[in-house]
């Protein structure tokens, strides 16, 4: 009897991992392609959707609108989760469809030598988008966590 009580107890800690992630998953792709969000009002919808406080790691920041110091100097936005568990291919799957859902997100092109996947990449792709800017869309592990970020570039980033 206690072997099935602590598998039935290893299944909804893994059921509660897995909601987690699909929550990370589903609040990142609802808010950081938005453009025209300050850190507050990304945080602020990120919550709408998952509560507060956030169950995963947020870093944002978008130059265009407030100071970020300390920040890498070519990246003007970045949005970005890391939460538990090893949950890349569900990240990249659900990625791909938000990418592809009207209005599209830019269209594949190299990536931008200011990118380079790291120790733990799954996906690292650069997108085309309006008005010459570039985003860089990244999948990967640190350590025993899933991240998925977006970083967009400024239009004509190759010449600064």
């Amino acid at each position: 009897m206690r072997h099935v009580l602590c598998s039935v107890v290893f299944c909804l800690l893994a059921g509660t991992a897995t909601a987690g992630a699909d929550l990370a998953i589903s609040t990142f792709n609802s808010v950081c392609f938005k453009a025209g969000q300050t850190a507050t009002v990304a945080r602020e919808r990120m919550q709408q959707i998952a509560g507060a406080p956030l169950p995963f790691t947020l870093t944002f920041w978008d130059k265009t609108l407030e100071p970020a110091p300390g920040t890498p100097g070519l990246i003007e936005r970045r949005c970005e989760v890391l939460f538990d568990g090893a949950h890349t291919a569900a990240a990249i799957e659900a990625l791909r469809v938000q990418m592809a859902t009207p209005p599209v997100f830019g269209f594949a092109v190299d990536l931008p030598e200011t990118h380079k996947p790291l120790p733990g990449t799954a996906l690292i792709e650069g997108r085309e988008l309006l008005r010459g800017r570039v985003a860089v869309v990244h999948v990967g592990m640190r350590g025993d966590q899933t991240f998925m970020a977006v970083d967009r570039l400024p239009a004509g980033w190759e010449a600064m």
